[in-house]
């Protein structure tokens, strides 16, 4: 297996997950679970994986509170004995999850902007004025300076983000292979182009989850990742 590769169980439900899972086999063994699924039994089917397949998880809950909440919460988390975890990359949540997930093994994964996300978007939420690729740097060099295991980017900022000083994990969602439809993804690349550009891990969902045969199609990403 090839742990670059994290296939992302964007489903509805822990049952739908766990089928995915067996369709997959050992094709894959690193998943993403969504907050989407928490409420389906995400943390439930979390564990299974891990603990009685073997799997490695990565928890997507991009957390955002004040310090003491984040702390807890990643406490709390930690016990699960999961591989990553997202927070949002401003520096104090960063810094608040290190000292959650400390005396742990699960690494801190800081989002710094997300991949559906273009500078029309920006604008509307009303962020800062400037380049989208430069604020993406900018605020993956805050959150590694406050102590991330690592970065969510999209693979266009990847080779900007592992030139930093310091650069650490680098997971890139927003990746879809040769002819497969963006969906709400808008700053995307090839797996191939997102792992030369400096990526550690990809993240893929609907290309392998909504295909008509998903093993043969996560086969076919990795035979991309060169």
């Amino acid at each position: 297996m090839d742990d670059r590769l994290i296939v992302a169980l964007d489903v509805p439900n822990a049952l739908a997950g766990l089928k995915l899972a067996e369709q997959l086999g050992d094709a894959v063994g690193f998943y993403k679970i969504g907050l989407g699924m928490l409420t389906g039994g995400g943390l439930g089917l979390a564990n299974e994986l891990k603990q009685e397949h073997g799997k490695r998880i990565f928890l997507d809950m991009k957390l955002f509170d004040i310090g003491a909440t984040v702390e807890a919460a990643v406490r709390g988390l930690a016990q699960f004995e999961l591989d990553f975890l997202t927070v949002h990359g401003d520096p104090h949540v960063v810094a608040a999850a290190m000292q959650g997930a400390a005396g742990s093994d699960m690494k801190i994964l800081a989002v710094t902007v997300l991949t559906s996300l273009d500078r029309a978007d920006m604008d509307a939420g009303m962020i800062r004025a400037g380049d989208l690729h430069e604020i993406t740097v900018e605020r993956a060099a805050r959150a590694y300076e406050a102590g991330a295991d690592g970065v969510i980017c999209s693979p266009q900022e990847a080779a900007a983000i592992r030139a930093l000083p310091g650069s650490r994990l680098i997971v890139t969602p927003g990746v879809r292979p040769v002819g497969a439809a963006r969906g709400d993804q808008k700053r995307v690349e090839t797996p191939g182009d997102a792992l030369a550009a400096g990526a550690d891990h990809i993240v893929v969902g609907r290309p392998i989850w909504q295909a008509a045969d998903p093993r043969a199609a996560a086969q076919s990403i990795l035979s991309q990742m060169v």
